[in-house]
């Protein structure tokens, strides 16, 4: 009686892939092609290439895509674990251990799993072939069930002012749109454009939506803040035929315009920030779009949880898979003063041009208020305008001229006007004619003479302008947190060009955020690096080359306080509170004449800027701004 012998060959597949399966069975291919084979046919479900026991490949593969077709557009690889041989001489068998892995999103937790393939040899064909079952793509899988994706939204982080306010919190809104599955035949056209004129939209555009819609589809119109001010009411959507108000909760400011340019905007994720993502992000996410929701956004978001279920063709759960809980997004800290920021924007609202206002609290260089006038249309005007800053740079030259050797008391000469290598450099009109001649430096600043101040830049090289300036907070990296320009004023400038710089134009350009911090430089008595991030903690500037000492803040200080007791900056005496000191200035940007207006000025342990594009004079257009700021914020104590 014939005895058959047993294999007892247990290898990994590279040793099967090298040889057979025993001495005595040389014959017989190893099964490990046909495993990788069929790993690498699962990786897209396709088993066109495997031979396959029980059933036809397409049926199998139909069967496996079908299965998985919720997670098409999650990537997976299949790899080969190992296989085991055995069966009698002439009747091998194999088994194959499968490893699979789906990279469900951007972070190091991936589902994985090990099935199992049964293989045999077909001695007719001389071939090893995979003995099919659905469970060899997923251990449990039968016949008619699927495996589907369910995933579970992070709470998004709030960006919160310093008192611990939610700048940024859900608040409730309101979608408004027509729903056709409300129309009868022929009416979409006039209810959009009924709906588009009570919204204030573009009627002809948004009427096309509607009719390209499907038939059962919800046309959105207008995404609106559902509050008292909103005068669109229910009764007058749902007027309309097919008007709908849905209402939502999105993330929001206090206001649509607080801070707009700066803390941005969230919505869903544009085909553009998906395909930037590399899958971070899919189509449907909330995401930031801009400002500092964008910025953040990873922060903020947190991580989506999921869970992956097994369901049967009723499509019940049969079991769970694999899944991981959402974990919330972080808030960011940001320094803006609520208050602060509304009256900022609200003095700006009347404001044809361009226009900024910043306050800086000196003592930590944390950023109140940064608000850009309407006419920015959404630019952040206040920390990212480049502006020639006019006489406001002044208070940078003076510095300079005091690292020279002049102090505040030097007598200096302030004529009418000056040629500079065939340039001729004259005062402002109205220049009060009783302070022309030889005067105080400190009197040079509070009357705001040119000549002076073109004379003295041109006596010195440029980088002297440059080290002033960075000792006073103009950092050309600055570790603001939020994206920022402080202002450039380059080395190299000779000639009219240095000496125009000399007064705030030429070459030189800063922006709001920049003279603001110039002032509560002066304040601090020290350079301020100015923040608008509390949370997380920003790199810190890069410290200028030589740094303000208080000596030098005080002397430029007490030059300031003439400009607002007797010099151009008289106005602001009505200021209550604390003595304030200032600098105007004006810049003039074309052969028309128009001109940029500046005032700064310092308050107890607050610094402003106000910047209106086109003025008739820093102090008779930006003046007034700072006034009724510094005004509002000592009637509200604060």
């Amino acid at each position: 009686m014939h005895v058959a012998r047993r294999l007892a060959l247990t290898t990994v597949l590279s040793t099967l892939a090298l040889g057979g399966l025993s001495a005595c069975s040389a014959q017989v291919p190893a099964p490990g092609p046909t495993a990788e084979s069929l790993a690498h046919a699962l990786d897209g479900f396709d088993l066109s290439a495997v031979a396959l026991n029980g059933e036809d490949a397409s049926t199998a593969s139909s069967e496996l895509s079908t299965a998985f077709a919720p997670l098409k557009d999650i990537k997976h690889t299949t790899s080969v674990q190992s296989v085991q041989s055995s069966g009698e001489e002439d009747s091998p068998t194999a088994t194959a251990k499968l490893k699979t892995v789906w990279d469900i999103d951007d972070t190091d937790v991936d589902w994985s799993y090990t099935s199992t393939a049964q293989l045999s040899y077909d001695q007719e064909s001389s071939s090893w072939k995979v003995d099919y079952d659905p469970s060899i793509a997923l251990p449990g899988l039968e016949a008619g069930q699927y495996v589907a994706l369910k995933t579970s939204k992070a709470a998004r982080g709030q960006i919160r002012g310093t008192d611990k306010e939610a700048l940024v919190k859900d608040r409730p809104v309101v979608h408004i749109g027509i729903d056709k599955t409300r129309l009868d035949a022929g009416q979409a056209a006039s209810a959009a454009k009924k709906l588009a004129k009570l919204v204030d939209i573009d009627a002809a555009a948004y009427a096309a939506r509607v009719k390209g819609a499907g038939d059962k589809a919800f046309v959105e119109a207008i995404t609106l803040r559902d509050n008292a001010q909103r005068t669109a009411t229910d009764a007058k959507i749902e007027a309309i035929p097919g008007g709908r108000a849905i209402p939502d909760t999105e993330p929001l400011a206090p206001t649509r315009t607080f801070a707009r340019p700066i803390l941005g905007s969230v919505g869903d994720a544009t085909a553009e920030i998906v395909k930037q993502s590399e899958g971070k992000v899919k189509a449907g996410d909330v995401v930031g779009l801009s400002g500092l929701q964008a910025q953040y956004n990873d922060r903020l978001a947190g991580t989506t949880g999921y869970s992956v279920d097994l369901y049967d063709a009723s499509h019940h759960v049969v079991s769970p898979l694999f899944s991981r809980k959402p974990v919330d997004g972080k808030n960011i800290v940001v320094t803006l003063d609520s208050a602060k920021q509304k009256l900022a924007e609200k003095l700006l609202t009347s404001v044809d041009p361009a226009s900024a206002l910043v306050a800086i609290r000196p003592s930590d260089g944390s950023i109140l208020a940064a608000a850009s006038g309407p006419a920015d249309r959404g630019l952040n005007t206040a920390m990212l305008g480049k502006y020639a800053p006019g006489s406001t740079f002044k208070v940078i030259t003076a510095l300079a001229m005091l690292r020279d050797g002049d102090t505040p008391a030097s007598q200096v000469k302030c004529p009418a006007k000056l040629t500079i290598d065939g340039k001729e450099f004259k005062n402002y009109d109205g220049y009060p004619a009783a302070k022309l001649g030889t005067i105080p430096l400190s009197e040079a600043i509070a009357q705001s003479c040119n000549t002076v101040f073109v004379k003295g830049a041109s006596s010195m090289k440029a980088s002297q302008l440059t080290e002033a300036g960075a000792s006073l907070g103009l950092n050309a990296k600055p570790s603001v947190g939020a994206p920022a320009f402080l202002g450039s004023i380059p080395d190299d400038s000779t000639g009219t060009t240095l000496a125009a710089n000399g007064i705030g134009q030429g070459v030189v350009e800063t922006s709001p955020l920049g003279m603001a911090t110039v002032a509560a430089s002066v304040a601090a008595g020290q350079t301020v690096s100015p923040h608008l991030i509390a949370t997380p903690k920003t790199d810190p500037a890069p410290a200028p080359p030589t740094k303000l000492a208080s000596s030098e803040a005080a002397e430029l200080k007490k030059m300031m306080a003439g400009t607002v007791t007797h010099g151009t900056l008289v106005d602001l005496q009505g200021v209550p509170g604390p003595t304030v000191y200032g600098k105007s200035g004006t810049a003039e940007y074309d052969a028309d004449h128009n001109a940029h207006a500046w005032v700064i000025a310092i308050q107890g342990d607050l610094a402003v800027a106000a910047f209106v594009a086109e003025g008739n004079g820093g102090a008779q257009t930006a003046g007034p701004l700072v006034a009724d700021f510094l005004t509002g914020v000592q009637r509200a104590g604060s």
